[in-house]
């Protein structure tokens, strides 16, 4: 009878014994395959992965003031990265309504809102009168030398906060 039992337990313990040999065999890629996953959905989630965000510095902010109620800020935008990026929009929570405007090129002395802005990979987008600049819509009045706090936002990038100084030049 013991050599019955033997005869039972032998195809058992095979059968455990090949099972595990074959866990132990799949464990090796399939744990691979997990750690590569893991690595590669935390590159992309830092988003590490595709193009590069573009760098955008902002300084040189100045408001010049009319003796009227509109006003002007002017930045220098500057891309140190390796990719183009649009601005869209400018805003100061500070003083309400602004928008960029640039001359009509097709009606002089009138101004229109432009469609893009493309600031290009390692240059700078210097704003002035002649050319693209943030219209204040009725802003407060400004002391000159006060600082105002900018938002500027841009397609790939997002939001750049700067600031911009009241000159002590006025528009008339």
């Amino acid at each position: 009878m013991s050599s019955a039992t033997d005869d039972r337990a032998t195809p058992r313990r095979r059968l455990r014994r090949t099972t595990a040999r074959g866990v132990r065999a799949a464990l090796v890629p399939v744990g691979g395959c997990a750690l590569a996953l893991a690595l590669l959905t935390g590159y992309t989630a830092t988003g590490a992965a595709g193009e590069p965000t573009p760098r955008i510095r902002v300084s040189g902010g100045r408001i010049v003031q009319s003796t009227g109620q509109t006003a002007a800020a002017y930045f220098q935008i500057r891309n140190v990265g390796d990719t183009d990026d649009t601005l869209i929009f400018a805003d100061s929570p500070e003083l309400g309504v602004s928008m960029l405007r640039e001359p009509d090129r097709k009606r002089p002395g009138t101004v229109r809102r432009p469609k893009a802005v493309t600031v290009r990979a390692h240059s700078t987008l210097r704003m002035s009168r002649e050319g693209i600049h943030v219209a204040l819509l009725d802003p407060p009045t400004l002391r000159p030398g006060q600082r105002v706090s900018f938002n500027l936002w841009f397609s790939v990038r997002g939001r750049v906060g700067a600031e911009a100084m009241r000159s002590h030049l006025t528009d008339r």
